[in-house]
């Protein structure tokens, strides 16, 4: 298998930091915007979409910066997807820093993509523009 090429994307969001930590490190919050359901047991996060289930385990929480998952089937490699509240002090703008990996350079659009159209549905549902 070869390595995979790590990314990472910012989006601004116009929300509290606070509010935007409660939609990406709870079941309830990131079954309204990253997948159809999302149930936990302990570590485990069980996502949910149409008919397919994909298991992660939590690897790191730290209230309110950041989350990180890694998916079962990596358990036994370095790669993980990391969702990091940035929070500027001085203009109190609130970013959402995205870091994932990809099989390969096409791959690495395709999952961009896919990124920001869920990050989009993260914003209407936080009413964030």
């Amino acid at each position: 298998m070869s390595e995979r090429i790590k990314f990472e994307m910012e989006f601004p969001i116009k929300v509290s930091q606070k509010l935007l930590f409660q939609y990406i490190s709870t079941p309830s919050g990131l079954s309204e915007w990253f997948a159809d359901n999302v149930n936990s047991r302990g570590e485990v996060f069980i996502f949910i979409w149409d008919d397919s289930e994909e298991s992660a385990k939590l690897i790191k929480k730290i209230n309110p910066e950041k989350i990180q998952f890694q998916w079962l089937e990596d358990e036994n490699s370095d790669y993980y997807f990391e969702l990091r509240i940035q929070f500027d002090e001085i203009t109190k703008d609130v970013s959402l820093i995205v870091t994932d990996f990809a099989e390969s350079n096409d791959e690495v659009e395709e999952s961009k993509l896919l990124w920001t159209n869920q990050i989009a549905d993260l914003k209407m549902v936080l009413g964030s523009t």
